[in-house]
């Protein structure tokens, strides 16, 4: 699952990207709004964690384009403006929750992956596929209550095939889960990744579609 944090705070930002990376998310981290604003306009993410005092464009005016232009990407901002005015001015320009800095590392977790599962229409922490269980919260993956490793791209991959059981994601839609704007992408990288998981998880699992994508179907 693909976040991408925009932050011109080098101590902020490196906390941050650390601590979603460890949570199993694949981070894109950008210090500047007009970079922000190119990749969106060329990456698909499931949130955007945004900073509002940002050089080259602001965060206001980037979240303002986001909705004019009918995106309804998840979006958390984190910004040192902490006065009610502020909060205002942020969730009126379409934020969908707000941290006011110094904050907690945990409680900013928590609000990503809720905002996250409220995107997906999911209500609970897990999601399960036959003898297959995926804790969002904590971020592991069992087969038969054993547990399974899995690299963070095998994780998005994954998440986006579980969270659209029954609907083939194609190779295209699944590179820009896992890579940025700004990432160099292997030729097979979708089917190493692929691969692996029917290896782990079994080759049941995902299904190819032949000239489309890849799909697990609803069980």
């Amino acid at each position: 699952m693909k976040i991408l944090l925009v932050e011109d705070d080098d101590l902020i930002g490196s906390g941050v990207e650390i601590s979603l990376r460890q949570a199993g998310y694949d981070v894109e981290w950008l210090r500047d709004g007009r970079d922000a604003a190119i990749a969106l306009a060329t990456t698909r993410y499931a949130l955007l964690v945004l900073d509002l005092g940002l050089p080259g464009r602001s965060g206001n005016d980037l979240l303002r384009s986001l909705r004019e232009a009918g995106d309804t990407l998840p979006v958390l901002v984190l910004t040192a403006r902490g006065t009610v005015a502020d909060r205002v001015r942020g969730l009126d320009a379409g934020a969908d929750d707000y941290l006011a800095k110094p904050f907690e590392l945990s409680e900013m977790l928590a609000r990503c992956r809720a905002l996250v599962r409220r995107s997906q229409g999911r209500g609970g922490e897990a999601l399960v596929w036959r003898d297959i269980k995926v804790d969002l919260t904590t971020h592991t993956v069992t087969r038969n209550e054993s547990r399974i490793s899995l690299t963070s791209k095998e994780w998005s991959i994954l998440v986006q095939l579980l969270t659209h059981q029954g609907m083939p994601q194609s190779r295209t839609r699944l590179e820009e889960q896992l890579y940025g704007w700004q990432e160099g992408i292997e030729s097979n990288a979708i089917e190493v990744h692929v691969s692996n998981l029917r290896k782990k998880l079994g080759t049941e699992l995902i299904r190819t579609v032949r000239g489309i994508g890849y799909v697990i179907e609803k069980p």
